[in-house]
């Protein structure tokens, strides 16, 4: 059989732990015998980040930004316990957040679908994107642990030496302070992108704020992705007959859980943390959603909303089964390739794409499938099954 070939390699970005091992299987089993694969490799093993002084995590960066399409396994973000382990120089930054700066990006996660795992929200039909603005507010704050009484104040100091100064709280007594701050460059890029991502998947796009409260901060948020929606978007969404649709944020959770999904979900950075999770739990199991980081330039970074799955990996080293969710791996694969396949005008490779999501969600629907899945299934599953008989199982109904 001839392989599929491609014109520009896609841009990918190795992991570590369980995933790294689902990392190789997926390619075997599943890509290598069709496709030609082409890719700019860079390891992101959390070793080799440690020996190029994390430098490889902005040079596989620069490549997305310059070859447009990139796919990433999980990796490792070390805390003290993992310096040890691995005997690091440093506890180095979450590779995500450092890729997610350095191409302005915002990250979109999308649940996977099967027919035979029902969501805990029963309205639930269609996939809810949940769009998180991934730069400041509480995740870069600055606080104080008041000890006393004391005047709190919300201080700017201007370029010129001017000064802003407002009055947060007169305390009586001990009490805490909490500054943060968002800019209008990152607000205007989230708002593209996520303006950009709906205009992809060809779905309604919600946003939500509390600017009836914070009429200054959040109302600010609201007012610029209005201004970004009028001047390049609103004639696009008419003509690809979508909405964009603003409103409070207790009144969209009301809608979302009354809903029956569909539509593409913008969130403040905190907001999207939650929430992402909270879809990710009631439609079903973390490994089966996707994570994309789009940039407002129009690159696309994608990979598994789970981690390296760390106790199936000590299992693995052991020579024990594991029974490890490969799904979301699987689709962050079919998703830069259909990507790619798009930019490249390849329709063979948009078509493999889906063939392999279609045999990997069949295999599911079959009854076929791993330990988190079948304790979700209904009917029963028929037969639950290792990580590697996962995979084994898809490549023959793909081969069909």
């Amino acid at each position: 059989m001839t392989k599929i070939a491609m014109k520009t390699p896609i841009v990918e970005m190795n992991g570590d732990e369980m995933t790294r091992v689902l990392w190789v299987w997926v390619k075997d089993k599943l890509l290598k015998p069709y496709v030609d694969l082409e890719t700019e490799y860079y390891d992101l093993g959390l070793e080799h980040r440690d020996d190029t002084d994390d430098k490889v995590t902005m040079d596989a960066a620069a490549a997305t930004k310059r070859l447009g399409v990139a796919v990433k396994c999980a990796t490792i973000t070390p805390n003290a316990e993992r310096v040890k382990e691995y005997t690091l120089k440093t506890q180095w930054k979450s590779p995500n957040g450092t890729i997610r700066a350095a191409l302005d990006g915002t990250v979109f996660r999308k649940p996977i679908l099967a027919s035979n795992i029902t969501p805990s929200i029963i309205s639930w039909k269609k996939p809810i994107i949940v769009g998180r603005h991934a730069y400041g507010d509480v995740y870069k704050n600055a606080e104080i642990a008041v000890p006393g009484p004391g005047k709190g104040e919300l201080v700017f100091t201007g370029a010129d030496g001017k000064q802003q100064r407002v009055l947060i709280q007169e305390f009586k007594g001990p009490g805490i302070l909490q500054g943060i701050h968002n800019t209008e460059q990152s607000i205007r890029s989230f708002a593209k992108s996520c303006f950009t991502y709906a205009l992809d998947e060809k779905v309604d796009m919600w946003f939500a704020t509390k600017d009836t409260i914070s009429k200054i901060y959040d109302q600010t948020f609201k007012l610029l992705f209005q201004d970004e929606f009028d001047k390049g978007y609103r004639d696009k969404f008419t003509a690809a007959g979508i909405q964009y649709f603003y409103t409070l944020i207790d009144d969209v959770v009301a809608r979302v859980v009354k809903g029956d999904g569909g539509m593409l979900w913008a969130c403040k950075n905190y907001d999207g943390d939650v929430m992402s999770d909270m879809v990710a739990s009631a439609f079903g199991s973390l490994a089966m959603m996707t994570s994309v980081l789009v940039s407002p330039d129009g690159c696309f970074e994608y990979e598994a909303a789970h981690g390296t799955v760390q106790k199936h990996y000590y299992k693995h080293l052991k020579g024990e089964k594991t029974s490890t969710n490969s799904m979301a791996l699987i689709f962050a694969w079919t998703g830069a390739m259909r990507k790619r396949g798009e930019i490249d005008t390849l329709p063979e490779l948009v078509a493999f794409a889906d063939r392999l999501e279609q045999a990997s969600l069949k295999t599911i629907t079959d009854g076929v499938m791993t330990g988190d899945l079948a304790r979700l299934a209904t009917p029963p599953a028929k037969q639950v099954v290792g990580s590697e008989e996962f995979l084994d199982a898809i490549a023959a109904r793909l081969k069909e």
